[in-house]
């Protein structure tokens, strides 16, 4: 649920930036959607999610070749909001208590830069992120374990979210494109 609200949120933002219908570029999107849920992986689906933009009317086809493929190296939404999620139950599950706010503000602001490094790969952005799950919110052996275990079982549907969510960064993209070619010509 919270991967859809967040992909309307990015689509409407999107289409606020472009001045055009973003259902527009989502409509294309469900082949990318379906094959992430499949692969769990942004750089596997690329070439799927590159046919899927190219057929959006409203995406400027230099933006899509450039923002698509950076987007499946660089732009993990999907896993870094199951990630946050994720650390919240299990630290309430195991240790009793969700993490303080100043720690969990820290952990999201140190997540979103690591999941740039992340390889857009099944599991990526968890891996990368194991220091910050042990040396900020202080996750044992046991935790370490259920946070792999957990995110791996449902990571499709981040990877799903991520790839989907590039579609709407390419139409803001192709909406400051078209705004700033209209002020320098």
């Amino acid at each position: 649920l919270g991967h859809y609200i967040w992909l309307a949120i990015l689509y409407a933002i999107g289409g606020a930036i472009s001045k055009t219908n973003p259902m527009e570029v989502l409509k294309h999107y469900g082949p990318a959607y379906l094959t992430a849920l499949g692969t769990m992986s942004s750089a596997a689906t690329l070439p799927v999610a590159l046919t899927c933009a190219r057929k959006a009317k409203t995406l400027d086809p230099k933006v899509t070749d450039f923002a698509v493929p950076i987007g499946a190296t660089i732009h993990l939404c999907g896993s870094v909001l199951t990630e946050v999620f994720f650390v919240m139950t299990i630290s309430l599950m195991l240790y009793g208590k969700l993490p303080a706010m100043g720690t969990m503000i820290l952990f999201i602001f140190l997540l979103g830069i690591f999941a740039i490094g992340a390889p857009g790969i099944p599991g990526g952005t968890v891996m990368a992120s194991l220091g910050l799950i042990t040396g900020i919110l202080l996750f044992d052996d046991t935790g370490v374990a259920l946070m792999l275990t957990i995110f791996a079982l449902q990571d499709s549907f981040g990877t799903a979210c991520n790839v989907t969510g590039d579609g709407a960064i390419a139409l803001m993209l192709t909406g400051l494109y078209s705004d700033h070619n209209k002020k320098t010509a």
